[in-house]
């Protein structure tokens, strides 16, 4: 699983029984394979590799402190490992410690100065802590290093742009474009970057033409089609559940979970509809611990009850799951919550911010019932503009922002959920318009804190001094750390020609929020 780090290996009956845990780790039945591990460690203590899905195991079962000195180990059995490193600097991340996460990647960095993956990792790191000169040194002794690569030098793009020097970014660029390379991830790099710096410019039309080239390139490395498929199964599979459900369901659901925690809320809405902002300004609040894109909800409820690929929750299992059950999945999921927050647990209102998660307000609602909603809203279009243009890593879910059809029906498909939960009713929400937020900041913010029973405090208003300080999980994590501007409303209207084929369907959206 994690690659070959050490010269010996178990033989024969121990060798299956490894290869046996990896496929029940990988199968998400940890617990199994964590007694194997336990086993095997006391035959062979100093095999890196055991240790460290020693660790990715703790991890699964909510045991961080098991994890944390699990790939304490295998740094120590790996002291010159520089791809060690880069892996435990990624597992750390996932774990949100954020200290041992960047201690991993500078130690990745020391070890090997040629390394462009340990060099690029940490200025990567640096980057989005907001370190940009830390960032520009890493890149920079990179690109002396290696003058003529072409990923080191779209990475010295970026940075170009961060710091607000377009033009220069966009002369980085073009002259990448005229090298020939090899490489898939940085010809879709250097095409995607030079679109955001030539919409920042001005110039939407051939910024829009890099980015179909963009996204054709990262098409084309993986089985998209694939990708495609499993999520419209799984849209599918949604869709007839919810059209199944009753207001009397969720009212009855209620009155089943009526001891589930109270002060939870959780705040949705499709990407790039001001979520972040607006989990900045109520994370403000003294009294409010606000939790950016958390994985809680993923692994403990939504993987449990509808994974992507499995067999499909139909409403009977769901309106019949028991109390015991409902139980479990509770205590999990605020397990895996606090694991980056411990001191949360105190404090009267829990902010779980997660845009994906909107597709499962029916999960929401039957696990915790007593927990308030709240969906950002956005215009459609500048939704759809801005998540086309967003650089995110490839998966079934990320897969539909391949295109900008496949992009609006990612959002009808996501929206739809909640049109129709809204329909329902029986719970507790509260919609927020993003162009409400920019405009007038204070009122709406006070409005939706009001909504979760708080009064505004003076805190909120200055949110991105306090977003500065913080690891910020979201894609808009540049974004936040600054006071609200208007700069992003009607975006859309910049790239109107290439909406014009989307405009029919989604202005069924536009009048259903307010937009026409």
């Amino acid at each position: 699983m994690s690659g070959n780090f050490s010269a010996s290996v178990p033989t024969g009956r121990d060798m299956e029984r490894w290869q046996k845990a990896q496929q029940d780790l990988l199968r998400g039945r940890s617990d199994l394979a964590l007694t194997v591990y336990y086993d095997l460690l006391k035959k062979f203590p100093d095999i890196s590799e055991l240790w460290f899905e020693l660790g990715l195991a703790g991890t699964k079962e909510l045991d961080f402190d098991l994890a944390d000195r699990a790939f304490q180990k295998t740094a120590e059995l790996t002291p010159c490992n520089v791809s060690m490193r880069i892996l435990l600097g990624q597992q750390y991340h996932q774990l949100r410690r954020m200290d041992q996460a960047r201690t991993c990647f500078e130690q990745a960095a020391a070890m090997d100065a040629d390394s462009i993956p340990a060099q690029l990792s940490l200025a990567d790191w640096y980057e989005r802590e907001r370190r940009l000169d830390a960032a520009w040194s890493c890149v920079e002794a990179c690109a002396a290093r290696h003058p003529q690569n072409a990923q080191v030098l779209c990475f010295r793009a970026t940075l170009l742009h961060r710091q607000g020097k377009s033009a220069e970014a966009e002369k980085v660029l073009r002259a990448l474009l005229a090298l020939s390379t090899a490489d898939a991830n940085a010809q879709y790099g250097i095409r995607h970057q030079l679109a955001m710096v030539l919409d920042d410019l001005g110039q939407h039309a051939e910024a829009m033409r890099y980015l179909h080239e963009a996204k054709a390139i990262l098409r084309a490395s993986a089985n998209t089609a694939r990708m495609e498929q499993i999520y419209d199964q799984a849209d599918r599979r949604r869709r007839a559940l919810i059209s199944e459900l009753k207001p009397e369901t969720i009212q009855k659901w209620r009155k089943e979970t009526a001891a589930s925690r109270t002060g939870l809320a959780f705040l949705g809405g499709h990407p790039r509809s001001g979520t972040t902002l607006l989990e900045q300004i109520l994370g403000a609040h003294p009294d409010i611990a606000a939790f950016d894109e958390p994985m809680a909800f993923t692994q403990e409820v939504l993987d449990q009850l509808a994974p992507l690929e499995g067999p499909a929750l139909t409403l009977k299992n769901l309106d019949h799951l028991a109390a015991t059950r409902r139980t479990r999945l509770q205590d999990r999921y605020f397990k895996n919550l606090f694991r980056e927050n411990t001191g949360a647990a105190k404090n009267p209102v829990l902010l779980d911010k997660n845009p994906s998660h909107t597709a499962s307000i029916h999960l929401w609602l039957r696990v915790f019932p007593a927990a308030k909603i709240i969906i950002a809203l956005r215009d459609p279009r500048d939704v759809i503009i801005s998540c086309f243009f967003q650089n995110l890593q490839l998966n079934t879910t990320n897969a539909n922002f391949l295109t900008l059809k496949r992009t609006a029906k990612h959002y009808a498909d996501l929206m739809d959920v909640w049109l129709r939960m809204r329909e329902l009713g029986g719970f507790e929400w509260i919609e927020s318009r993003y162009e409400e937020v920019v405009k007038a900041m204070e009122p709406e913010g006070r409005r939706v804190t009001n909504f979760l029973g708080l009064e505004w405090h003076s805190q909120q208003a200055a949110y991105y001094e306090s977003a500065q300080k913080k690891f910020v999980f979201a894609p808009t994590y540049n974004e936040v750390t600054r006071p609200v501007h208007q700069r992003a409303v009607n975006r859309w209207q910049q790239h109107a020609d290439v909406l014009e084929p989307l405009q029919k369907n989604l202005s069924a959206y536009c009048r259903a929020f307010g937009y026409e």
